[in-house]
């Protein structure tokens, strides 16, 4: 699609400089260029401000969580991974941030301070655990249409591995999941070392699967009011551009045309050998642009970060940058740079931040971002004060002690 609207572009450089990101122009920018010259959707921007944090809350949750004996993490523990964690004003301060989510206590018999999760971050992370047990067939399911997306039934451990949040995976989902499925799901050994393939051994017919975009056309052309022409919607995909950015009558023409292109779904096995004609590569782009699509409906959030699903780009038989895929397609995905990372977003998911079908998962995890998004707001302003000067002189005292005594492990 990129291709055909290259002459516009130099013809309406500075009025239209928002629309370059839909065009494959790496030649003349780079790659950087070419991600800031994103249309921004101030909405999305907005959410990932609050996620920036929510990311590293969810870091040190996890640390607390992973020592059930007390549920708590020494306060210089975290503070020697404060680099590693992107705390950047230091553990302490950091917690002090999120007083609805962190408690900051003196452990008299380890002579240090330490840290634990609030009543309320206790009930949303155990929410968030039960409602992951509940959903277990679906994730199972999940599973199972990711690696029918590969034409070898296959994907790397690793990569489950990093995606297993944005799926809605338990944390012991090697045993819950995959151990306790060994009719649909086996392990086996990679040709490089110490990695593992997960397969799909079931007797699945990918045929049976239906991807997220189908669904979402029959019921465009099933509506009473509809106008579609079904033979358009045929391979149509949901488009929703950025406030503001200015779409031209030649753009929407190739948009279209783009729209109209036939392509192989993510269930179906390509057999043919790749095709190198202009229309045998935008029918490959169209279809890698399938593949992604259906990948993020199966999200939890309809989220995630570029670098995790590039993970699958060689077993999903994608040959496109991953990243590039997003910016050329602003109708359909976004693309945010915030807190350092690439994380990308299902637009036709989202209304106004919030999913428009939201799931219990997520919900769970929603509250959570609101804890992180009231920081020290709804606290009384005395008693926060005396907290901050308590658990100041706390903290002083520990590294006082330790100027003494070793540290002590934090199990």
């Amino acid at each position: 699609m990129g291709t055909h609207i290259v002459n516009f572009l130099t013809q309406h450089k500075h009025q239209n400089q928002q629309q370059a990101l839909c065009v494959s122009i790496r030649s003349k920018t780079t790659s950087i260029q070419y991600v800031n010259s994103r249309a921004r959707d101030p909405t999305f921007e907005k959410l990932m401000d609050k996620y920036k944090n929510l990311l590293k809350v969810i870091a040190v949750q996890d640390l607390i969580l992973a020592n059930p004996k007390n549920q708590s993490v020494s306060v210089d523990f975290l503070s020697n991974l404060s680099q590693k964690l992107h705390l950047n004003r230091g553990a302490t301060a950091f917690l002090r941030k999120f007083p609805h989510i962190f408690d900051i206590y003196y452990e008299p018999s380890k002579l240090q301070p330490f840290c634990r999760l609030t009543d309320a971050a206790l009930d949303v992370s155990r929410l968030e655990a039960e409602a992951i047990n509940a959903s277990l067939p679906l994730v199972v399911e999940r599973l199972v249409r990711i690696l029918s997306m590969s034409a070898s039934r296959m994907v790397p451990l690793r990569a489950v591995f990093k995606v297993w949040r944005e799926l809605g995976l338990p944390d012991d989902f090697e045993d819950s999941v995959i151990a306790a499925n060994s009719s649909v799901f086996q392990l086996c050994d990679a040709d490089e070392q110490n990695t593992h393939l997960l397969k799909l051994v079931g007797d699945v017919p990918s045929s049976g699967f239906r991807a997220a975009v189908e669904d979402w056309r029959v019921v465009e052309c099933c509506k009473e009011d509809s106008g579609v022409n079904s033979m358009e919607m045929r391979y149509s995909f949901k488009q929703r551009y950025p406030p503001g950015m200015r779409l031209s009558k030649n753009f929407r023409a190739n948009v279209k045309e783009w729209q109209s292109l036939p392509y192989m779904g993510p269930y179906e096995m390509v057999s043919e050998k790749k095709k190198t004609s202009k229309a045998g590569m935008m029918a490959m782009e169209k279809r890698a642009v399938s593949i992604v699509h259906e990948f993020m409906s199966l999200t939890v959030e309809k989220m995630v970060e570029v670098e995790k699903i590039s993970q699958f780009r060689k077993w999903f038989g994608i040959d496109f940058n991953i990243r590039d895929l997003f910016l050329d397609h602003p109708g359909i995905f976004y693309l945010s740079t915030k807190g350092k990372r690439h994380t990308v977003f299902l637009r036709e998911a989202y209304e106004r931040g919030c999913l428009i079908q939201p799931n219990p998962v997520y919900d769970a995890r929603r509250r959570l971002l609101d804890l992180v998004a009231l920081e020290r707001r709804g606290l009384p302003a005395v008693n926060s004060k005396l907290q901050d000067k308590s658990c100041g002189n706390e903290v002083e005292q520990g590294e006082n002690m330790q100027k003494h005594e070793p540290l002590s492990s934090f199990d």
